[in-house]
């Protein structure tokens, strides 16, 4: 009986596979390099994600003296390679691996930026943060506030691999933001290349509260780019329109702003409209003004993310378009997102917002 399920339900994923035309692959996603990003008037080196992440860290490390790096693995590069080298040029006592507990990377972080030295904390996995969560939401974000400015966590940023990766399951493919985005006091950042990484990281690093930036594990070594030599920010809470258009919004961030773009162009090519992509890049706060601006002149509007569908990030994005743009809007606010489920295995690509999931979204959407 299961071997006769097995067999049926291969056998229909294939012919769903061939029906649609895709390749068979786990991530359905085409990388987009520095399409309207910001780049400064700079020489520029080509890295991939993990690389540009990489020569962020060692900037900090070498021009803030008390900055410390610290997690699980990081003395060894960590499992992504982000912190490859950075032990050998700087030493132990400024980068180093920590226990198995997440709690404790969390509040040891918390101790040293109380005392005034950058700390940057990895863990390891985005779905390993959740021992880590009473630290970050009930003493790093509420320090300053708690101590009526006597104390803060501004110089505590917490770096974490999350999203798809293309064989992860349900441990290792999480997307947690819209947790912490309930947290007034956090600052929360998602990169969609290397450009964003570094410019992100460099300013989380700096800025003067507590940062988490989570970090596409699947763009590590697929997005490759131009980034800026040296030192560079890019500013937290604005989002940036890399694509104009003027019937449909589409917003997203991280992977899914790739799937957006290439959803764009397949609504150019098959229906003849042009789509506004919204690349976020901060969750908290985010651009509301960027947003609502587009959805008033397009009209319409698609958010999508990989997280679950209820209580993700793009029902508070949908509540705050339908307060501020409501006579605009000419259809309703649509989501594609993950399912209400755990993160699947072996259906990961039918769990993941692709470009169809979303090409038929704009369809509805100009349809109405």
């Amino acid at each position: 009986m299961i071997r006769k399920f097995i067999v049926r339900t291969s056998k229909k994923l294939l012919e769903l596979r061939i029906a649609r035309k895709e390749h068979i692959r786990n991530v359905h996603f085409k990388f987009y390099p520095n399409t309207r990003s910001f780049i400064p008037e700079r020489k520029t080196e080509k890295l991939n994600m993990y690389q540009a992440i990489n020569q962020a860290l060692d900037i900090t490390l070498k021009n803030d003296s008390s900055a410390v790096i610290f997690g699980e693995d990081v003395a060894f590069g960590g499992v992504f390679r982000c912190t490859v080298g950075l032990q050998k040029r700087y030493g132990s006592d400024r980068v180093f691996n920590t226990p198995l507990s997440e709690q404790g990377i969390a509040g040891f972080g918390i101790g040293l930026a109380n005392v005034g030295a950058t700390a940057i904390a990895e863990i390891q996995f985005a779905d390993y943060i959740f021992p880590a969560f009473d630290q970050i939401v009930n003493e790093a974000a509420k320090c300053r506030y708690r101590s009526g400015g006597m104390f803060d966590c501004g110089k505590l940023t917490i770096r974490s691999p999350c999203g798809a990766v293309g064989h992860g399951g349900l441990y290792h493919s999480q997307s947690p933001e819209a947790y912490f985005a309930h947290t007034p006091g956090l600052k929360i950042v998602v990169p969609r290349g290397p450009v964003q990484a570094k410019g992100l990281l460099l300013s989380s690093i700096q800025e003067p509260d507590p940062c988490i930036i989570f970090e596409p594990k699947v763009l590590y070594r697929t997005a490759v780019d131009e980034v800026p030599v040296g030192h560079y920010k890019i500013e937290i809470g604005k989002g940036e329109i890399i694509k104009e258009g003027k019937d449909v919004t589409l917003v997203g961030w991280g992977t899914q702003v790739h799937v957006l773009l290439e959803t764009a162009d397949l609504v150019e090519e098959k229906l003849g409209a042009s789509c506004e992509v919204i690349d976020l890049l901060s969750i908290l706060p985010w651009d509301v003004q960027l947003v609502c601006k587009s959805v008033k002149k397009t009209g319409r509007v698609i958010i999508a993310h990989e997280a679950p569908r209820t209580n993700g990030f793009g029902a508070e994005i949908a509540a705050r378009i339908q307060e501020e743009c409501f006579l605009n809007l000419e259809s309703p606010i649509m989501r594609v997102t993950g399912w209400d489920t755990p993160f699947p295995h072996i259906f990961e690509e039918f769990y993941l917002p692709d470009k169809w999931r979303c090409f038929d979204a704009v369809k509805k959407s100009l349809d109405y």
